[in-house]
């Protein structure tokens, strides 16, 4: 069974990073509040320290994919698991995923708000992996890049497993 390795980001640089990344986008939206939408379940644990983060009033909701299932890699094929329960048109949306990687999730998701006409439309990852990019998808709010490693932890999991870790983790089989 695979289990966590060795930190790649510690608890603290993380809870650094989120105040940094709600601090910027309290400055960008302080006028007109934004809409989280984050992306289930992974983001779940950043979403909700990033939310307390932002100094101006946030609405949210959630998206739910899948691309992975129970590997440690992506399939390559999205599909929407659950949908948004409001409306995001006219509205500042902010997407919040846990890790861009090949770019596919990213880019479909954005395709498909963008057909909802929101005012506005953005990406807050948590997790940059530019060496997998397969589909360039702008991003607007990184919190880290890290190299090319499957991780765990903070929201991460493997096969439903780690997701309580407070420190994110590289993954090793054993």
């Amino acid at each position: 069974m695979a289990r966590p390795g060795r930190v790649l980001v510690s608890r603290g640089e993380i809870a650094a990073r989120v105040v940094d990344l709600g601090r910027a986008i309290g400055r960008e939206h302080g006028q007109r509040p934004p809409l989280l939408v984050g992306v289930l379940k992974g983001a779940a644990i950043f979403m909700a320290d990033l939310i307390r983060a932002i100094p101006v009033p946030v609405a949210v909701d959630f998206v739910g994919v899948s691309s992975y299932g129970s590997a440690t890699r992506s399939s390559g094929v999205v599909r929407l698991t659950a949908d948004l329960s409001i409306s995001i048109e006219g509205r500042n949306v902010i997407l919040v995923e846990d890790v861009v990687d090949s770019g596919r999730t990213a880019d479909y998701l954005r395709r498909n708000l963008e057909t909802r006409d929101p005012r506005s439309l953005q990406v807050c990852t948590l997790l940059d992996k530019v060496e997998r990019r397969q589909v360039d998808v702008p991003l607007d709010y990184v919190g880290f890049v890290i190299p090319d490693r499957f991780v765990v932890g903070y929201g991460f999991d493997v096969d439903g497993l780690y997701r309580n870790l407070p420190e994110i983790y590289a993954l090793e089989d054993g």
